[in-house]
């Protein structure tokens, strides 16, 4: 197994047609590590995630650098097999009319549907049969994805994202997971990704509701601004000082059963 970080990014500033909207970031995300980067809508959490996944690329200076799985030139294609990466949007519409089981199906073609030249192997089908019963979404199989709930259909689409996975790490990346969630559905979302931190997944989860940090996560980057303004010990970071300064509002922070809870 190659050795050292996961991810790590040094002196990276990325602009968005003629605006900066990363400045000299720089951290490193080790092997077996989750964590959640936190911060207010527009802070760069997005292209951050962008820049990781190749989506956006840095500009060139002589001292920055981009290293993943201990690369630093990948084949885009490859790269996906690698991380599994969920946006806060739901499925488009042809995605609508295709099944659970067949919607996780496409993941490993990254594919909006299952095209008729697409030809799915038993391998597939015994591999989308275990991400069901990982992401307890058996009951889900044979539904629709235009008939789910938004949660129900976040599940699926995580499920997509691990199917399109190979090699020695999986990694999962998630943009605001429970965006257009009801409360139910987010707690059974955040249910479902201890379950697959516990699996040995890491996940890496852009949010800017800190409920959505994990117990098993035990360290949090936090942003503004285009920024890392703050990167350490959960415990440190989420307090009212802290969030209130990165949030630029006083908050009141809780914590209850490894949950943080903010106001």
């Amino acid at each position: 197994m190659p050795q050292g970080p996961l991810l790590q990014l040094e002196h990276v500033s990325v602009a968005r047609g003629s605006n900066i909207v990363l400045h000299d970031v720089s951290f490193r995300i080790e092997r077996g590590e989750s964590l959640a980067i936190l911060g207010p809508n527009g802070c760069g959490k997005s292209t951050l995630l962008k820049t990781l996944t190749c989506e956006c690329y840095p500009l060139a200076v002589p001292e920055m650098r981009v290293s993943i799985l201990g690369r630093e030139r990948w084949d885009l294609t490859e790269l996906k097999r690698r991380m599994g990466v969920v946006s806060a949007e739901l499925p488009g519409r042809q995605t609508l009319t295709t099944t659970g089981f067949d919607a996780i199906l496409t993941g490993f073609f990254s594919s909006s549907t299952l095209w008729p030249n697409l030809t799915v192997t038993p391998a597939m089908r015994d591999r989308a049969e275990e991400i069901l019963r990982l992401i307890d979404g058996e009951a889900l199989r044979d539904k629709h994805m235009g008939t789910m709930s938004a949660g129900q259909q976040r599940r699926i689409m995580i499920g997509r994202a691990l199917a399109g996975t190979t090699g020695d790490v999986t990694m999962l990346l998630l943009d605001e997971p429970s965006n257009a969630l009801d409360l139910a559905a987010q707690q059974d979302l955040r249910e479902m990704l201890r379950k697959l931190v516990r699996q040995g997944i890491t996940v890496i989860l852009i949010t800017h509701h800190i409920a959505d940090i994990l117990p098993e996560m035990q360290r949090v980057v936090g942003m503004r601004d285009g920024r890392i303004v703050a990167d350490g010990p959960k415990q440190e970071l989420l307090t009212s000082d802290r969030l209130s300064g990165l949030f630029g509002r006083a908050i009141t922070v809780h914590e209850r059963d490894g949950f943080y809870h903010a106001w």
